[in-house]
């Protein structure tokens, strides 16, 4: 089981870092931000985080690489829309 939630939380943290680190270079070479973005990450974390619970559901021991794959990205997409809501927040008002 600790095998699982370190797979599940290396992949997590690994998507999260490595789609912040592409929005910051976008940014530092003159990119504007893709509109919907957001969105469109919102959708693949849901469809993934359903794919997870099928599978969690239908397989067995054997697909555990697979549905911890699922889960990874699943939870990697909620931490980067997470980040991205966290960074895009001011932190005090602004008058």
């Amino acid at each position: 089981m600790l095998i699982r939630v370190l797979r599940i939380g290396t992949i997590a943290i690994g998507l999260a870092l490595l789609f912040h680190l592409s929005r910051a270079a976008s940014l530092v070479r003159g990119n504007e931000e893709v509109p919907g973005v957001s969105w469109a990450l919102g959708v693949l974390t849901v469809l993934f985080g359903v794919r997870a619970l099928v599978t969690e559901a239908t397989q067995g021991a054997a697909a555990n690489l697979q549905k911890d794959l699922l889960w990874g990205l699943s939870a990697g997409g909620v931490l980067a829309l997470l980040s991205q809501w966290v960074t895009s927040v001011p932190l005090s008002p602004s008058n």
